[in-house]
């Protein structure tokens, strides 16, 4: 009796390469897709719900708690209502002039950043107050093109879920003003030993005049420098509306 012929496999199932780098890109895109919409989601659900913290609190608590495990992060949400005006106006001249007329994007303010940093030593940001809500909420404080690509993508997905009212409470709650210090009430009373309510237009500036750098200035209350920024704010503030 003859022996069958041995199996073989069809061409038809046949992986050449191209095949299999085209179906790794196929699932890379995949899985991408999926956590975007895992993003919106999220974004949809701050829309209506306070968080209860963020990724650059939760890098900040590790970082604290490597040295001091019972290390704790001072944070207390307020609604937009009980958070001073002179703070709203002083953060969006401070931070993002153009807060309520942009789409969460100024395209023209990151150039102009970009073709800064190429000859300066001191680094300017370009980032709208919704790019850092972005940052702040949901990535960390790293510096990479992958980061910002992922923050200008957040940042379009937040400015169509939510009103600018409701960016600038999330922002105004989840910002950073010193080392452990998170959000405009423990700013407050961290520093002036008031509510965030209570804030004057003086204390206001100084505040917004942190932003950049507040764990340094948390340390560093009197620089010159800072007494400038606070003196520029608090000038330009007249001019700002407020949503």
């Amino acid at each position: 009796m003859q022996d069958s012929a041995p199996d073989r496999v069809s061409p038809g199932f046949r992986w050449s390469w191209p095949k299999r780098l085209g179906a790794l890109f196929m699932a890379l895109l995949i899985l991408l897709l999926l956590s975007q919409l895992w993003l919106l989601a999220q974004v949809a659900w701050y829309a209506r719900q306070d968080p209860g913290g963020s990724a650059v609190m939760r890098q900040e608590l590790s970082r604290l708690q490597s040295s001091q495990p019972d290390a704790r992060l001072d944070y207390r949400w307020v609604p937009y209502e009980h958070i001073s005006n002179h703070l709203k106006r002083a953060v969006i001249a401070a931070e993002d002039s153009r807060f309520t007329q942009h789409d969460g994007i100024e395209w023209e303010a990151i150039r102009s950043a970009w073709q800064h940093n190429q000859q300066s030593s001191r680094i300017r940001g370009g980032s709208t107050i919704t790019q850092q809500l972005a940052k702040n909420l949901f990535l960390s404080g790293s510096r990479s093109y992958l980061r910002k690509a992922q923050e200008l993508v957040l940042a379009y997905m937040i400015e169509h879920s939510m009103d600018k009212r409701r960016i600038l409470e999330l922002y105004l709650n989840l910002a950073e003003w010193g080392v452990g210090i998170f959000g405009a009430e423990a700013a407050a009373r961290h520093y002036y030993g008031v509510s965030a309510q209570q804030l004057s237009a003086a204390q206001a500036a100084r505040l917004a005049a942190m932003l950049p750098n507040p764990r340094y200035y948390d340390k560093h209350r009197n620089t010159a420098f800072l007494n400038k920024q606070t003196a520029t704010v608090l000038a330009r503030m007249k001019q700002v509306h407020i949503p």
